[in-house]
């Protein structure tokens, strides 16, 4: 079986839309085999941008494995944050590029392999982060986020208990000023501010 982190070509499309109210903002997205959550706006995601401070949402905002781009397109819908949207996924671009036009937002969307293609700094980093990549690619995600944050810069991630999140907070305190912004049903919102 592949994963979403994966470009299978042989994968059959069978692209469809999916409906979800985040705070007041009703979007909608194309899904497709291949891609994560494409039943839903999954729980963590929906967590994670629930518990984000919109209101301080502005400059560089990168929506880090934006999958079909509910971070980035909800960012972009609520604020005037510029936003890049980046995966490695073929498919999550095309449908991420389609959906900004969908939910008529304003955002740049580009394929990188982690970090490689960006060459800017960014406000915030926000993901949800693949999780089946393994520690040691997640811990790339989220420590080399640092070297793309401006000067008090915040990296926003979500990651279930199950998942380590116990673990990769006490190794992120290594190099951030992390705080623990909300618990739900497991998932946990970090908040990892560059220092």
């Amino acid at each position: 079986m592949s994963h979403y982190f994966e470009n299978d070509k042989n994968l059959k499309s069978e692209e469809k839309i999916i409906f979800a109210k985040i705070g007041d903002e009703k979007l909608s997205f194309f899904v497709d085999h291949g891609v994560f959550s494409k039943k839903g706006l999954d729980f963590g995601t929906r967590s994670l941008l629930e518990n984000i401070n919109i209101e301080a949402i502005e400059g560089n905002v990168l929506d880090f494995g934006c999958g079909y781009g509910p971070i980035g397109i909800y960012l972009a819908k609520i604020s005037s944050a510029d936003v890049d949207m980046v995966d490695i996924n073929d498919r999550s671009l095309h449908l991420s590029q389609k959906n900004v036009v969908r939910n008529e937002v304003r955002a740049n969307v580009f394929k990188s392999d982690l970090y490689e293609k960006i060459n800017k700094k960014y406000r915030y980093i926000i993901t949800n982060p693949p999780i089946r990549v393994g520690k040691q690619i997640l811990y790339q995600i989220l420590f080399e986020a640092k070297e793309y944050l401006e000067k008090d810069g915040e990296l926003w991630f979500v990651i279930h208990k199950d998942q380590g999140a116990k673990s990769v907070v006490k190794d992120l305190q290594k190099e951030y000023l992390v705080t623990l912004i909300s618990k739900n049903k497991g998932f946990y919102v970090i908040k990892a501010k560059s220092c």
